[in-house]
């Protein structure tokens, strides 16, 4: 879909951060880790999943300055999808990263609940994810680069939607280990 990046920015990504995990010690605040994971996607990433992701990250890093709880994370998403929505012009629906998020966030809105389980409300955050990404299979891409193709030209899911879900599922897999 589009110019065909998404895979090469997102591997570049992991890369930088691959690199980045063995040569310094990671930032042990969570606001702090998500601000300088989101400097180092818009130095390493490219790309305008570069762009959105740091924008993803450092709104989501905003609320975690005041606390890390559960309802807190759950506040960290939304707020990064704010920001994603605001800057990038995309919404649900449009057939971009964001539908995979937004499905996520709707999940992880039952961190706010007490007695959330993370791993459970984390696992039903990534079949959202997935099950969105699929969904956008079926979409009229609204914004992003799919946007400039004929959408009999695009047969499969939308690969930022695919990417965000992965990235997901990396997360739950490294918390459950």
């Amino acid at each position: 879909a589009g110019d065909g990046d998404c895979g090469h920015t997102h591997a570049r990504a992991a890369r930088a951060i691959q690199e980045w995990v063995c040569t310094r010690p990671l930032p042990a605040a969570p606001a702090q880790l998500l601000s300088a994971l989101a400097d180092l996607l818009l130095e390493k990433m490219g790309g305008s999943s570069g762009v959105l992701y740091g924008l993803f990250l450092t709104a989501a890093a905003r609320p975690l300055h005041n606390g890390n709880d559960l309802p807190t994370w759950a506040d960290a998403m939304d707020a990064g999808i704010e920001a994603m929505q605001r800057y990038g012009g995309a919404a649900p629906g449009d057939r971009t990263m964001l539908d995979s998020l937004w499905a996520a966030a709707q999940a992880l809105h039952a961190l706010r609940s007490p007695g959330a389980d993370l791993l459970q409300v984390l696992a039903t955050a990534v079949q959202s994810a997935e099950a969105a990404a699929e969904a956008t299979r079926h979409m009229e891409a609204g914004a992003g680069r799919a946007s400039y193709i004929s959408s009999a030209q695009l047969l499969q899911p939308d690969p930022g939607a695919v990417a965000v879900a992965a990235v997901l599922k990396a997360v739950l897999e490294g918390l459950r280990s």
